[in-house]
């Protein structure tokens, strides 16, 4: 895994399309740890937070480029 600020310049350089596709791919991955959480399938549980912090991350960048646009 990239580090944080690796990966935050790379979603700032991605479109909005791009980060909504993001934001959509994240979310299954976490409804699909969450699932395998709930049957006991799931060895690395700290994955969930990382990835719930993935999705804060996208959304705080889409927020951002929707502020620049009507700034």
């Amino acid at each position: 895994m990239k580090k944080t600020s690796e990966y935050v310049n790379d979603l700032m350089k991605k479109t909005p399309a791009e980060l909504d596709q993001a934001l959509v791919e994240a979310k299954k991955e976490l409804f699909n740890l969450k699932f395998q959480n709930a049957t006991n399938q799931l060895d690395n549980t700290a994955r969930i937070t990382e990835v719930r912090k993935n999705i804060a991350r996208i959304q705080t960048v889409i927020t951002a480029k929707k502020n620049e646009v009507n700034a």
